[in-house]
């Protein structure tokens, strides 16, 4: 596909051993993947479900080995394109914490079930987090990869010298208008391999899946919109830091979480630190922590087999 074609959104929907399907909560219409146990109907109400949700320049293929791994295990398993990504609607505003948990509370509504176990990797997790915070009710538990709580990560980059390196300069970057959307799409979306190579742990990096995964990256982020509203979650993260919303809630943010929660990271991952992970735990008392070894920021899919049963172990 030449840098001069933008892929159709419908582009996404990979086959598989899962269904693809349109749900529509919170004002807009969710592109979602499905698997679930054999023998199950998906609307099985009785049956656990784990809602899954990709990171930063993401869509839902990111899961694709948890979909079939957590499904095996007995779960309705539901990978989300986010708001703005992928299949999913891209609508001009909503890129906050506070509707984007609101878009979390309302698909667990729309696939007829009263709560769920949340996963999110990086971005996604920040959505577990404002979702456990603010609609308590529909969260059962939460797993986060490479996601620290989000009062925890600021205090971080703004204390710990590391970290700081580490994250803030793409934060930045991001924050001036349209420079970076063409920074993402140019040269049929390299920018997002490039993403991609340096927070991966080395031994993924040199697979025929990571080429692959790259490949269907890059498509995903061409789709017209997806780079804008992508780069939209960041500026609001930035924005909002001055403004009233923005304080309103982190202040909310600073409520504990009193579900049970579980806490990866990749221990060769050198975007988000593994000590600034370990940190907050006075944010989650109910919190385990674990390192997925051989794996970068991006443990989900390095590693997937102890990712997903750790994250069995907190369903059980």
């Amino acid at each position: 596909m030449s840098s001069n074609s933008h892929p159709d959104p419908s582009a996404v929907r990979y086959d598989g051993p899962w269904t693809h399907r349109d749900v529509h909560a919170n004002g807009i219409r969710f592109h979602v993947v499905e698997a679930v146990p054999a023998g199950t109907a998906h609307a099985d109400p009785s049956t656990p479900l784990v809602v899954l949700l990709h990171g930063f320049g993401d869509f839902w293929w990111s899961w694709r080995h948890q979909l079939t791994g957590l499904s095996a295990r007995g779960f309705r398993t539901v990978a989300v394109d986010l708001r703005g990504y992928g299949d999913t609607d891209k609508p001009p505003r909503g890129y906050d914490g506070w509707t984007l948990a609101g878009d979390v509370a309302g698909l667990i509504r729309a696939l007829g079930h009263a709560e769920a176990t949340l996963v999110g990797h990086a971005e996604g997790g920040l959505v577990c987090w404002a979702t456990a915070v603010l609609h308590p009710r529909v969260v059962r538990s939460i797993a986060l990869i490479s996601s620290p709580h989000p009062v925890t990560l600021k205090r971080t980059v703004l204390r710990d010298k590391r970290q700081r390196s580490a994250w803030l300069p793409n934060f930045l970057r991001y924050q001036v208008p349209r420079a970076p959307e063409a920074r993402l799409t140019r040269d049929d979306g390299i920018e997002i391999e490039l993403l991609l190579r340096a927070r991966a742990g080395e031994r993924w990096s040199a697979t025929e899946e990571f080429t692959d995964t790259a490949r269907r990256m890059r498509t995903a982020i061409r789709i017209p919109g997806a780079a804008h509203c992508a780069l939209e979650y960041q500026r609001w993260a930035f924005r909002s830091q001055w403004r009233p919303d923005g304080r309103r809630f982190m202040s909310a943010m600073s409520e504990p979480v009193r579900v049970p929660t579980l806490a990866l990271y990749g221990d060769q991952d050198h975007y988000i630190l593994p000590a600034t992970i370990r940190r907050g735990q006075q944010l989650s008392p109910q919190r385990r922590v674990v390192a997925i070894p051989g794996a970068g920021h991006y443990a989900h899919q390095e590693n997937p087999e102890p990712v997903t049963a750790e994250i069995a172990k907190l369903l059980g």
